[in-house]
């Protein structure tokens, strides 16, 4: 019923709270779309966590614009029909972004109404062996700066292809 990537983007949030791991999981999916079916829901749901993985490295600029970013696509009714409460998920992204600068960082919860989607969620987490709604852990450098950390060979060689490319055409 929900789409795989989906569910992982769900355990990698709740359990790992890998948020960088759920934008590339997420960002695969919705590209793997034609652009004029591509549903700006997944976007949304990239945002917020992006948001989150800026917000635990106190990079608060960058949380505020992803946040509010997340906020102006979710009001689509889609968040539904992925088994959210949208109302809920709304005031708490507008509640974390009124407080962003005066508040530390906690885990975010995304308010999942669908039992069956949970039980997938909580079926995979057992799968992969992490725990659903796990803290964060912050003594995981990795975790935490994955973005600079991260093996990035396979992202510069294509980009260095492309140029290649270009420049022959």
């Amino acid at each position: 019923m929900y789409p795989q990537q989906y569910i992982d983007y769900l355990v990698y949030f709740h359990a790992d709270r890998d948020y960088f791991e759920c934008h590339e999981i997420l960002e695969e999916y919705w590209k793997s779309f034609p652009i004029e079916t591509r549903s700006a829901v997944w976007v949304g749901l990239i945002q917020i966590a992006v948001g989150l993985y800026h917000q635990r490295r106190g990079n608060l600029t960058g949380a505020e614009k992803m946040f509010a970013g997340a906020l102006a696509i979710l009001r689509d009714k889609q968040l539904s029909n992925l088994g959210v409460d949208r109302e809920a998920l709304l005031h708490d992204l507008q509640h974390r972004l009124q407080t962003l600068h005066t508040t530390p960082y906690a885990d975010l919860n995304l308010p999942l109404t669908a039992p069956e989607l949970v039980q997938s969620c909580k079926t995979h987490a057992k799968k992969r062996a992490v725990t659903w709604l796990a803290p964060s852990d912050f003594t995981n450098s990795f975790l935490m700066h994955k973005h600079t950390l991260r093996d990035r060979s396979h992202v510069i060689r294509t980009r260095e292809d492309t140029i290649k490319r270009r420049q022959r055409n």
